[in-house]
């Protein structure tokens, strides 16, 4: 998780409590450490800036209602991220299904990677996004927040080895889709 060294997570514990104390100005920190993670995950989810923005937002005063219920038993960015993939998980519960996607066509060995390909990262996108929620997640957690396995489990509630399979499951249907 990007903001979450060691300095970020004194920081934050520090913020809650302030908040916790009544100091409301103490979670404006918290915002700005955490809302660039946040809308990159919201933008997997949703695809869409001005969705993502609002779903952010959303995930934030969740988090501000819900501060009294961080136990400190995890680390915060494990409990904030958990959060805030809920509220995008609900959102796509809600959302219409994707369109349909055609992922057939000639694809050149050779071509770069998807990051730089930007029809080839399109095509990614879309694909991780049409696969069932359970590996979507655990996909955009791992590879795209860059959590480890253990704060991916953490966040989507699962044990290591749960989440690890469907990684590795996540992998094959997209490989397929992408055949």
């Amino acid at each position: 998780m990007e903001p979450d060294d060691t300095a970020g997570s004194d920081a934050d514990a520090e913020a809650v409590r302030r908040v916790r104390a009544g100091d409301v100005e103490a979670f404006t920190g918290i915002v700005e450490r955490w809302q660039g993670p946040l809308f990159r995950l919201a933008l997997r989810y949703t695809n869409e800036r001005g969705a993502a923005e609002d779903l952010c937002q959303e995930a934030f005063l969740h988090a501000f209602r819900g501060m009294k219920s961080w136990r400190g038993e995890a680390r915060f960015s494990t409990w904030l991220i958990a959060l805030a993939t809920n509220v995008y998980r609900s959102h796509a519960r809600r959302a219409p299904p994707p369109e349909p996607i055609d992922l057939a066509g000639p694809r050149d060995p050779a071509a770069p990677l998807p990051a730089a390909d930007t029809a080839l990262g399109e095509r990614l996108r879309r694909a991780v996004n049409a696969l069932p929620a359970r590996y979507r997640d655990a996909l955009h957690l791992y590879y795209f927040h860059a959590a480890d396995v253990r704060e991916a489990a953490a966040s989507l509630a699962l044990p290591e080895g749960t989440l690890k399979a469907r990684l590795a499951r996540g992998r094959e249907l997209l490989a397929k889709l992408l055949a």
